[in-house]
């Protein structure tokens, strides 16, 4: 909340004002076809006033929402463009993908994307892995045929596994510091909650979702026709080395992060802070872009004003997306400001209900509420904080906790959430459809995860 404001509306008013902005969001969208961006402006505009946020206020409310997610995305969507624009124009998507259907049969290419998302997904965040991947997997969906969700749905939905699940991410390390989990465990626990809950909820659900909704192949993030001009392609194991330079690099940096929280570096030392600025994501994907200018450019017969103009033309087509998304952040930044989701996480607070379970429906309720998925994971893990240490729980059983607390952070992702808005543009549906395909696919993820985390939870004598 802004410095000074205190809330004077009630629960039940703020649930009200956020119920009512997202229902006048939606039928500006959808039914008098606002374009999202101006939409998202609006609503944003009108629900900090509604709420009771100073005039004098709002509108650093609303930059600052904007401005923070811009600054976690825009670098990673431009840099990833790029990238994806080099590796399809010098043949290497067509190439690598290529490889993987002769290699699993086209029948598997959806699992043999998804499992490989799996993997890059241990180091990498959300969108920075889904920006990286897509290229590959537009040229594997133009290739088979049978729509884009297909594809992209377990691709998506195995990064946001990962990334609410597993350490090194910054929400499953956040929350495990606040409770006191330990991060050895927790990377076991999430890694067996994981891969169950990714192939039920995300590649089993992507190949029917990919049946129900045929979606064409956007063209963005597509370099088009091959350049005439260049060599012959390159080999899929350049292209592999080329995407996995970034991951490699991110890798050092939440490795560092992982090693710091767990006590084993000193997070002050100079070297320490040298190696987290050069290892950091969006550093990491500009690397990529240097070395792939030269490496499937110049080095392959392009001259560098041929190469300039490549890497510009993949900025336009995204532009939209950044914007969009920077839109949804605005968005949730109001509702987190106007203390929506406080109002609704203390509603659920003193039910009474078991501990995993009320932790995993204040973290849901705070996903709907404001929509940042970390954000909802480590405020939940500071609520239940105080009965965690009281119940003195610890081991597998707090481990179980904390996925379960990931678990509702990811279900319901909705209009609040700006990685809805970045996986709706990427793979060009409307509202509507991102509701029926993204939303019911973190959702299930989300159910899925509770499922086998309070399973767990019970087996290790929770």
């Amino acid at each position: 909340m802004p410095e000074g404001f205190q809330q004077t509306l009630g629960a039940g008013s703020l649930l009200a004002i956020a119920a009512g902005a997202i229902v006048l969001l939606l039928v500006l969208i959808i039914q008098f076809r606002v374009h999202a961006f101006i939409a998202l402006v609006l609503v944003s505009l009108a629900t900090a006033f509604v709420a009771g946020l100073p005039s004098g206020e709002v509108l650093g409310v609303l930059t600052s929402g904007f401005g923070s997610t811009l600054a976690s995305v825009a670098l990673l969507v431009g840099f990833g463009a790029m990238l994806g624009r080099l590796v399809e124009v010098s043949g290497g998507a067509q190439t690598l993908s290529d490889a993987l259907i002769a290699k699993f049969g086209e029948d598997r290419a959806p699992l043999a994307l998804g499992i490989a998302s799996l993997v890059f997904g241990f180091p990498i965040f959300f969108d920075a892995g889904l920006v990286v991947m897509l290229p590959i997997v537009f040229s594997v969906a133009r290739r088979l045929g049978g729509g884009i969700l297909r594809y992209a749905l377990p691709v998506a939905g195995a990064f946001s596994c990962m990334h609410a699940f597993v350490p090194p991410h910054p929400g499953p390390v956040a929350s495990a510091e606040l409770l006191g989990a330990d991060i050895g465990i927790l990377t076991i626990v999430g890694l067996i909650v994981t891969i169950p809950t990714w192939f039920v909820a995300s590649y089993l659900y992507g190949l029917w979702a990919g049946k129900k909704f045929v979606l064409p192949v956007p063209d963005f993030l597509s370099g088009g026709e091959r350049e005439e001009d260049m060599a012959e392609p390159p080999q899929p194991s350049t292209v592999i080395l080329l995407l996995l330079l970034p991951l490699a690099i991110i890798f050092v940096n939440t490795g560092l992060d992982a090693a710091r929280a767990a006590g084993m570096v000193d997070g002050e030392a100079g070297w320490f802070q040298f190696l987290r600025a050069i290892c950091a994501t969006p550093i990491a994907l500009l690397i990529a872009v240097l070395v792939a200018s030269y490496v499937l450019g110049t080095r392959r017969g392009l001259d560098k004003l041929r190469v300039e103009s490549l890497l510009n033309s993949a900025l336009g087509p995204v532009c939209a997306i950044i914007l969009i998304t920077g839109a949804g952040g605005m968005f949730g930044g109001v509702l987190r400001a106007t203390g929506i989701g406080d109002a609704l996480a203390s509603t659920l607070e003193g039910v009474g209900l078991p501990l995993i379970v009320s932790g995993f429906l204040i973290a849901l309720a705070l996903r709907v509420a404001q929509g940042s998925a970390t954000v909802a994971l480590i405020t939940a893990a500071g609520l239940i904080q105080p009965a965690i240490a009281a119940q003195g729980i610890t081991g597998f059983p707090l481990a179980a906790i904390v996925v379960a607390l990931a678990s509702g952070s990811l279900a319901l992702s909705h209009v609040n959430d700006s990685g809805f808005w970045l996986v709706g543009r990427f793979m060009d549906m409307d509202v509507k459809t991102t509701l029926k395909t993204w939303t019911v696919m973190e959702t299930l993820i989300g159910v899925v995860g509770f499922a086998i985390a309070c399973l767990l939870y019970v087996a290790f004598g929770g």
